[in-house]
């Protein structure tokens, strides 16, 4: 095992540590019952509705919702099962377009125990869904655009790292990974570190729509204490980032928050600022997602697609 990967497995130990004192802290668990699946799969196809497909179930359940949805959508799908002694489930691949570049859109489908995993990640995983149909009427030609559905996040990015231990990365321009999309008004990039083209041309798709760094979209360096599966493709030297979404009026409270690892254990068990008050906890269910925040990014990672293949 190497050094990296047993780093990534005590952080998603311990990850699920505080995500079961963060739940028992939350009190009696709300009642939630999963939305009819098939009901979902039939029913509309806006990021908000399909985020029913995997809010409120089990880990295995939503992995089986992700491959029956595209099943049922006659989207052509790769699956990539993997197991070791961390964990075991199954990643989705989904390319359209062409050409010997790759951008690779990731969201992934598991959430911790007990929580109904609705802004993590069910939201983000709604938004690709729509993407998906959005890319279909017209792929690129000259970009490839794959849409990644890793398992075990949770679980020091496992699936993730299965994945590029299996696909080495060649040709890949460039990862965003897909968390805490959907409540907020602000994008926040995170994890990167230096400027890349990569980067420049999500600047660029950005500011497109009218958007102004350090106000309506943010560009942050390393986080200490938070990730995710695009961490697994930056070991492997490609520029990769996390995309979330933020409320403006908490930028300062959620800057301090994610930077500062001491002060953010501290704030756990006193007051996190949103959207990380409901996260890993009882509480992150649909009700709290914001349909506006979902459709902010879909149009932005439209927008990127097409930046990214002009180049």
């Amino acid at each position: 095992m190497a050094l990296r990967d047993l780093v990534y497995f005590a952080r998603g130990r311990v990850n699920r540590t505080m995500s079961r004192l963060l739940t028992r802290r939350a009190g009696p668990p709300p009642a939630f019952t999963p939305a009819p699946l098939e009901t979902v799969v039939a029913g509309p196809r806006t990021p908000l509705a399909l985020t029913r497909l995997l809010e409120s179930r089990d880990n295995a359940a939503r992995q089986a919702a992700v491959a029956r949805y595209l099943s049922a959508r006659g989207v052509p799908f790769a699956r990539h099962p993997f197991a070791t002694f961390e964990g075991s489930g199954e990643n989705f691949a989904v390319d359209v377009g062409g050409g010997d570049r790759t951008l690779v859109l990731i969201a992934h489908h598991d959430a911790v125990p007990a929580s109904p995993g609705a802004n993590d990640n069910a939201a983000s995983v709604a938004i690709l869904l729509t993407l998906l149909e959005r890319l279909a009427v017209a792929p690129p030609s000259r970009l490839r655009v794959r849409l990644l559905f890793p398992a075990c996040e949770e679980l020091g990015y496992l699936g993730a790292r299965a994945y590029v231990r299996a696909t080495p990365p060649s040709g890949v321009v460039g990862v965003l990974s897909l968390e805490l999309c959907g409540i907020g008004d602000t994008l926040a990039v995170w994890d990167a570190t230096a400027e890349t083209p990569f980067l420049g041309a999500v600047r660029a798709a950005f500011e497109s729509l009218g958007r102004r760094a350090d106000e309506s979209y943010h560009v942050v360096g390393k986080i200490p204490v938070f990730g995710s599966d695009h961490r697994a493709f930056a070991a492997a030297g490609v520029p990769a980032y996390g995309l979330s979404v933020v409320p403006a009026a908490e930028a300062d409270a959620l800057r301090q928050f994610v930077l500062s690892p001491v002060k953010s254990a501290i704030s756990a068990v006193k007051r996190r600022p949103v959207p990380f008050d409901t996260y890993h906890t009882r509480h992150d269910a649909l009700t709290t997602v914001d349909g506006a925040a979902l459709d902010m990014v879909t149009q932005s990672l439209e927008t990127l697609v097409a930046a990214v293949a002009a180049r």
